[in-house]
């Protein structure tokens, strides 16, 4: 039976995604067969790109039958075999060639965010590709719209079946996209990547190992709690509400779904969660523990290192927002995380208090809280993540900050966060005066 406050969050949380994307969005549970119905809506010819996965056989079949009721043929009479973790360059380009050989009227992606992201990435190329074939010029932000309407192109129409509960890139407008030879991730920002439309049957995350669930449910609490620290003027209420119920799902819900992945009572808040953090990812945008998470990409997963860096960040923000940090704060608490009264504390004791919290939380998924206890880790992914950071096509994080910071301030504040992530040693932060 879930809890009165359980089942209040999730009709919240169920309003708030109905507001945000309307009949586009087919989530809950049994919704899987709404995939054929929603490609059918841009022609018969669908190039679908899947995880090879066999737990994920028994679904794809049914999407496949899905496709099949509706008279929609495969493009290329096959199903293309989905990417590897982070979207590779690699698989980006081996889309776009089935694309360019297929020509179907639409595109399907099959997955999680990698899959997703890189068939994101592959539209680009196949439809702007005749201008500029190389993915580095649509890096950043808006650089997409900027070239289709140069050229009055269009891309493809493109449906996205999410398979877990993570990073909501079936909802939204970026795409990440790995240089697995520099060991760094790239961004494209765009609305015109966004999904034509989208399906979430989160029946399908019972079958995510333990470490995927929680990757996935700190990713989410990363994507609402950013988004929120840095929320400002007529976007606060928004990102208010959307942060109080995603956070609180995946407090009170992520170690359920990883000691007990058959609890889809579960499984269902941290897809509500994550879908949320979609949400606020494009009502405002994530900042510094994102923004460093590119660089770690060899050593550690996306949520992995967003978890483990956003304490350090919430400590270096912490007197720019201390409203956000005591509703942060209330929640941990309300849970068992945080012992203190976060009504009496203030100033970067109450950054401290929430960051101390946000760790017990890792702790109890059975995450690192420090850099140092990521196998691989050394000092040279300080470095590569200082030098990301002074790169014009991720400034968009450091202006996301709370804190906004530029390249010439990197060293100086972003170096010491870093340090202190890389030993655990809070002390070693540096406010702003």
């Amino acid at each position: 039976m879930i809890k009165t406050n359980d089942e209040a969050l999730r009709r919240k949380a169920k309003d708030l995604l109905l507001e945000f994307k309307g009949g586009d969005y087919a989530f809950g549970q049994g919704v899987l067969e709404k995939a054929g119905s929603f490609a059918k809506e841009a022609g018969n010819s669908c190039l679908v790109v899947a995880s090879s996965s066999s737990w994920f056989k028994p679904y794809l079949e049914r999407i496949l039958g899905s496709l099949r009721s509706h008279g929609i043929s495969l493009a290329g009479g096959r199903v293309v075999t989905g990417v590897s973790p982070n979207a590779p360059r690699e698989d980006v380009y081996r889309i776009t060639t089935y694309i360019l050989q297929h020509r179907p009227q639409c595109l399907m992606a099959v997955g999680g965010g990698s899959v997703i992201d890189a068939v994101k990435a592959a539209n680009v190329l196949a439809s702007l590709g005749k201008w500029e074939p190389e993915l580095e010029p649509y890096f950043g932000t808006g650089k997409v719209t900027e070239a289709l309407n140069t050229h009055s192109a269009s891309l493809l129409p493109m449906v996205a079946v999410q398979t877990v509960s993570s990073s909501s890139a079936h909802l939204t407008k970026y795409s990440n996209v790995t240089d697995p030879v520099a060991g760094q991730k790239k961004l494209i920002v765009d609305d015109a990547i966004v999904p034509s439309k989208a399906v979430f049957d989160y029946e399908v995350t019972k079958s995510s190992p333990a470490e995927l669930t929680a990757d996935g449910a700190l990713d989410g609490i990363g994507h609402c709690l950013e988004v929120f620290y840095g929320a400002k003027g007529d976007k606060y209420d928004i990102c208010r509400r959307i942060a109080e119920v995603g956070i609180e799902l995946v407090v009170m819900n992520s170690a359920k779904a990883v000691e007990n992945p058959e609890d889809l009572s579960a499984r269902e808040a941290l897809g509500l969660a994550t879908d949320l953090g979609g949400y606020a990812i494009m009502v405002g945008g994530t900042n510094g523990a994102h923004l460093t998470s590119f660089s770690l990409v060899d050593i550690a997963s996306h949520g992995r290192g967003v978890a483990l860096m956003n304490p350090y960040y919430t400590v270096f923000f912490a007197p720019a927002i201390q409203d956000q940090l005591r509703i942060v704060g209330r929640i941990y608490a309300k849970h068992g995380y945080l012992n203190e009264d976060v009504e009496k504390l203030e100033g970067r004791r109450l950054g401290e208090a929430v960051a101390e919290a946000m760790m017990a939380l890792s702790r109890k998924l059975g995450f690192p809280t420090k850099l140092a206890e990521l196998p691989g880790f050394t000092k040279a992914h300080i470095e590569r993540a200082i030098n990301a950071a002074k790169n014009p096509q991720l400034e968009m994080k450091l202006k996301n900050m709370p804190v906004p910071l530029d390249s010439a301030s990197v060293d100086e504040y972003m170096r010491p966060i870093l340090q202190a992530a890389a030993t655990g040693d809070i002390s070693l932060i540096k406010n702003m005066a």
